[in-house]
């Protein structure tokens, strides 16, 4: 019985969203909370699951597999797919959210892009600021969770580590693969790498 009163709440749910204007692909296949707010022109792709406290704004595209739960998306925000929403985060206007990112607890500002395999958790991120793929905000060091903010116009190269709690300056870049641990000033580059090493002629041991 509570099975089918639940079928019966997220078909009622999926029909009040599809008669205001939201187009769905898979309609039975995405879940929504009795609280979810949607605002105009919002496309959802198949399994996509809206936890408590979801508000989304106008001309805002979810791609499959996200997850989202009290958080804020506003107007023009692309996310997804295979997207973590958690607790405490908001997508300002224009930014763009990819596949395999989870955020919690942080402002993605205008025009921001974190595209991939990335996580990002209690930051401030600016406007303007591409986050590359693999960037970790190494927000908990066992004890107590610290704040990364990454100010305007900020290019993080892919596969760093920002060590929290950091700032980086507005239009710095972070070279790839770096572990900052410091803050980074505003106009600088940034980057911790080891020498690389070529032995030339090498061959291997055989067994």
């Amino acid at each position: 019985m509570k099975q089918l009163n639940l079928q019966k709440l997220q078909n009622r749910l999926r029909n009040k969203f599809l008669k205001s204007g939201v187009k769905m692909i898979g309609s039975e296949t995405i879940y929504f909370s009795k609280d979810t707010k949607i605002g105009k022109n919002v496309i959802i792709e198949p399994y996509v699951v809206f936890g408590s406290k979801v508000k989304i704004g106008n001309n805002v595209i979810i791609k499959s597999f996200s997850h989202l739960e009290n958080c804020k998306i506003e107007n023009k925000v692309e996310l997804g797919p295979y997207a973590r929403i958690r607790p405490g985060t908001v997508l300002r206007e224009g930014s763009k959210v990819g596949n395999f990112v989870e955020i919690k607890k942080s402002v993605i500002d205008k025009n921001s892009k974190v595209s991939h395999l990335t996580y990002i958790g209690d930051s401030e991120i600016g406007r303007s600021v591409n986050i590359g793929a693999g960037t970790i905000t190494c927000n908990y060091d066992g004890v107590k969770k610290s704040k990364t903010i990454i100010r305007d116009n900020v290019f993080i190269g892919s596969n760093s580590s920002l060590v929290a709690p950091v700032t980086i300056g507005q239009k710095s870049v972070v070279g790839a693969g770096s572990v900052i641990t410091k803050n980074v000033k505003k106009k600088s580059l940034a980057l911790t790498r080891s020498s690389q090493t070529e032995i030339k002629n090498y061959k291997r041991k055989k067994k």
